[in-house]
């Protein structure tokens, strides 16, 4: 039949309840679950079919039932008191940041970030990068950040992944139904649709903009898919880290430089621009533009008032993790824009070259926002050593300890995360109003408030919704693949309510070690099979189409899972995504994660694990290293060790995974008393809780970028760094220590008293400098001083500013201090020189050093 046109019917929403649609369409009800018991009232059975996707929801519903519930009193009541909380929560002034930093009420923080995992009813998150990106998002709403973060709209989203009967994967993708999701477009003040642009190659491409409301916050969506456009350019955001290389640069062009222009167009200025890792590194050259031309300075002078207004976050600890593109490319896509900077080609390159003198290599995304950022952080304490020393080649002359990474450890959003079944029991005995003080430790202390029989009651009955969830997952899965009845009647069986259930939920990258616990297939088989305390292990996992090495750790499970030894024991989920993390956090009873330290970023599957009460046994690596501790929390796969000998790291992790099962975890588990609960796993559950509950969600996250970051910034953008004669002179101080910096040098150590002294005693230590032409307040002169391990290496060294004590006239300057040597041994010394001024950001940023010479 042929069908000529469509109309779009949509259901009249009553005036008493129109609140419903202002609801639907801000996903504040994505953490504050209650509120969709409105629509579920409505009818459970329509809200269940449309995936408890408000939007659908109300697309669909009945225009009759409508009017019924509009004068049900029951729903009435129950819709004022969800109203009265979300516009409460809309118009609240008193937040945490206007309380804390009033003084930067009117700054404005941009956010660039390739993924955002806010809710599963917007599949535009791929892993761990997007979900962090939502839940920042949603604290910076809880805490009344002024924030504005920016994306792609990918209309065909992430992959889907099916496992087929030999354990192989089908990738497959599907396009979003817009007028079925809590998505709005951005309209100009004629109507018209707000629309920006980049220039890529012999062409413009045209991006419309699109709104997502997250709380107070809105996130800005750029959409190549319009008429305006080419074939070709319509589909540039429609993938999510799908195509080649010209498709990467494209999509990242659009993030950094278009995700400007939109805010541009909006009329937002902002004070700060975050880039959440590499892929939105392009906005620092729009930055450093759009200051050329507001002030009328240079390049060179721009760039470094682009330092005060730009921080990086970095989230992989290895290389092959950030985007590196091919000169010829870069040349292609960058000649022209290089030509407004001002500047040749081979200065633009070197903003993307490890090496500061020529480009080579390509051009890396993320030494790009290095050299320019003026704050940068790794994701937990354990990654900003990792990636101080995987970028230290960017600071050549500076110590590995000083290289201006920091860090700030990932958090998740507690409200997103927590099980709505604990949130209804952490109510009923915690303080009023504790979701707002989740960065508070005492808040936490209230979680032994609750009686162990309740706990582990949720607990349970969280546990049966994951394996009735599983089992809808596997027996999809069986019917799709054709298996037998018998088969497919047999997922009626599959896992066991009252076994000690493991998960194991990863993107399955080769590092995150999926198949471990298989090393010694008769131990793994023997510790499952116990019938007296039998183990179960639930996988979910999405490889990259591209990840070959990782789609056969897929394939390697499912066959260990169809094994007879494991039947009904071990199972693999597929599609792993929000939905399904959902019921895994909060459903087994052990998180386990055994990354190839020290390799993992952060991790926050198990915060989110930790907080439902599930506990971790982990790696010490990412946040796991500073979260464990011993006999409380959780369990640690062996020691902080980091191997070369990837065989020989795989046989002594594995074998601390069965030590620990068989030896601690399982007896724990099993030590139940007459009631069937086990007082001391209780323990430490409500101990993994508090912990993890406490110092690993995004309210402290925040809380930690805007005291480290943030804050710091706005200071700089608020002080000299605003000023341009001030940014001028700093410039051509710097250029001027460039040139003379070869002049400097360190002789003559003297010493006060004899080599030999008593424990106790001061110690005056003094060394001449020659600086040539250099001011000697432009540097500062420090001594380190330790104690020799092996007569060689100094070890807990300190570190003391010297003072300027004598000036030669000739350009030589003599610099003393004095030292307290408390304890006995035999101690070392040395000098150095580095440059020293006011508006510097990091004492490195320059890797300017001169350290005293044989």
């Amino acid at each position: 039949m042929y069908v000529f046109g469509k109309i779009s019917v949509k259901p009249k929403l009553p005036e008493r309840i129109a609140g419903l649609s202002t609801l639907a369409e801000n996903l504040w009800w994505s953490w504050n679950t209650y509120s969709l018991r409105l629509y579920d009232y409505i009818s459970s059975d329509l809200f269940t079919k449309s995936n408890k996707n408000p939007i659908k929801f109300l697309s669909s519903i009945n225009q009759k039932r409508l009017l019924e519930v509009a004068q049900d009193e029951e729903f009435l009541k129950d819709y004022d008191l969800v109203m009265d909380h979300f516009n409460g929560y809309l118009n609240n002034k008193d937040t945490y940041f206007s309380r804390t930093y009033s003084k930067y009420k009117d700054c404005k923080i941009a956010y660039f970030s390739a993924e955002y995992g806010i809710d599963e009813t917007l599949p535009i998150y791929a892993g761990g990068l997007g979900i962090l990106s939502g839940d920042h998002c949603k604290s910076a709403s809880d805490l009344g950040i002024p924030f504005y973060p920016v994306g792609l709209l990918y209309k065909d989203g992430y992959f889907n992944q099916l496992i087929n009967k030999d354990g192989g994967e089908t990738f497959e993708y599907s396009r979003v139904n817009l007028d079925e999701l809590p998505i709005l477009p951005v309209t100009n003040e004629d109507g018209s649709d707000l629309i920006v642009s980049v220039a890529l190659p012999g062409r413009v491409v045209y991006l419309k903009v699109w709104k997502i409301n997250v709380g107070r916050i809105a996130l800005y969506l750029m959409d190549s898919d319009i008429d305006t456009n080419s074939e070709r350019d319509r589909g540039l955001t429609l993938k999510l880290y799908g195509g080649d290389q010209e498709m990467r640069i494209s999509q990242e062009i659009i993030l950094g430089i278009g995700g400007m222009r939109v805010l541009e167009a909006l009329g937002i200025n902002p004070t700060i621009f975050h880039m959440n890792e590499g892929h939105s590194s392009f906005v620092v050259f729009e930055v450093i533009k759009k200051l050329m031309q507001q002030y009328d300075i240079p390049f060179k002078v721009a760039k470094e008032m682009a330092s005060s207004r730009t921080i990086f976050t970095t989230h992989t600890p290895v290389p092959a993790g950030n985007d590196i593109f091919p000169l010829d490319l870069m040349d292609r896509y960058f000649a022209q824009y290089s030509q407004e900077l001002g500047i040749s080609r081979t200065d633009f390159l070197i903003m993307g070259s490890r090496d500061n003198n020529i480009p080579v290599n390509g051009f890396d995304m993320a030494v790009l926002a290095l050299k320019v950022a003026g704050k940068k952080n790794g994701v937990s304490k354990l990654h900003g050593e990792v990636s101080k020393r995987l970028f230290s080649n960017i600071w050549p002359n500076t110590s590995l300890g000083e290289v201006p990474i920091d860090y700030v450890t990932n958090g998740v959003h507690t409200c997103t995360w927590l099980a709505p079944n604990l949130k209804e029991l952490y109510n009923a005995y915690m303080r009023p109003f504790w979701q707002e003080r989740v960065h508070e430790k005492d808040t936490w202390n209230d979680i032994d408030n609750i009686p162990d029989e309740e706990l582990w009651s949720v607990h349970q009955s969280q546990k049966t919704k994951l394996i009735n969830a599983a089992r809808e997952n596997i027996r999809a899965q069986r019917i799709r693949n054709g298996e037998s009845i018998e088969e497919i009647n047999e997922v009626d069986n599959l896992l066991d309510p009252k076994a000690l259930t493991i998960g194991f939920a990863r993107r399955f990258a080769t590092y995150k070690r999926a198949c471990l616990i298989f090393k010694d297939i008769e131990r793994i088989t023997q510790i499952v099979n116990n019938p007296n305390r039998p183990v179960q292990i639930i996988f979910a996992g999405k490889p990259h189409p591209a990840d070959v090495q990782g789609q056969d750790l897929v394939k390697e499970i499912y066959k260990y899972s169809r094994m007879p030894q494991f039947k009904n024991k071990i199972v693999i989920l597929e599609n792993y995504n929000m939905h399904i993390a959902r019921y895994l956090v909060s459903g087994v009873d052990v998180w386990l994660n055994n990354p190839r330290r020290p390799l993992e970023a952060s991790g926050t599957s198990g915060e989110k694990a930790g907080l439902n009460g599930v506990i971790n046994f982990s790696i010490l690596d990412g946040w796991w290293y500073e979260g464990f501790e011993k006999d409380k929390n959780g369990w640690a796969i062996g020691d902080d060790t980091e191997y070369t000998n990837y065989e020989l790291q795989d046989n002594a992790d594995s074998k601390s995974i069965y030590s620990c099962l068989e030896n601690e975890i399982i007896p724990l588990y099993y030590s139940k008393d007459t009631k069937g609960i086990s007082k001391e796993w209780i323990k430490m559950m409500k101990n993994s809780i508090k912990s993890v509950g406490s110092g690993y969600n995004t309210d402290r996250m925040l809380c930690d970028y805007l005291e480290k970051l943030y804050v710091p910034q706005l200071k700089l953008v608020d002080g000299k760094y605003s000023d341009k004669s001030s940014i001028e002179e700093f410039t051509a101080w710097k250029n001027t220590m460039y040139e003379q910096w070869h002049n400097v040098a360190i002789s003559s150590p003297t010493i006060s008293d004899e080599l030999a002294i008593n424990a106790g005693e001061k110690i005056t230590l003094s060394c001449k400098v020659s600086l040539g032409q250099i001011d000697p307040n432009s540097v500062m002169c420090e001594v380190f001083y330790g104690k020799f391990q092996n007569d060689e290496k100094l070890v807990g060294t300190t570190c003391v500013k010297m003072n300027l004590s004598n000036d030669f006239k000739d350009g030589t300057y003599e610099y003393s201090t004095q030292i307290d040597l408390d304890n006995g041994g035999n101690y070392g010394y040395t000098f150095r020189v580095l440059p020293c001024h006011e508006m510097l950001i990091n004492s490195q940023d320059m890797s300017l050093v001169k350290w005293i010479e044989n």
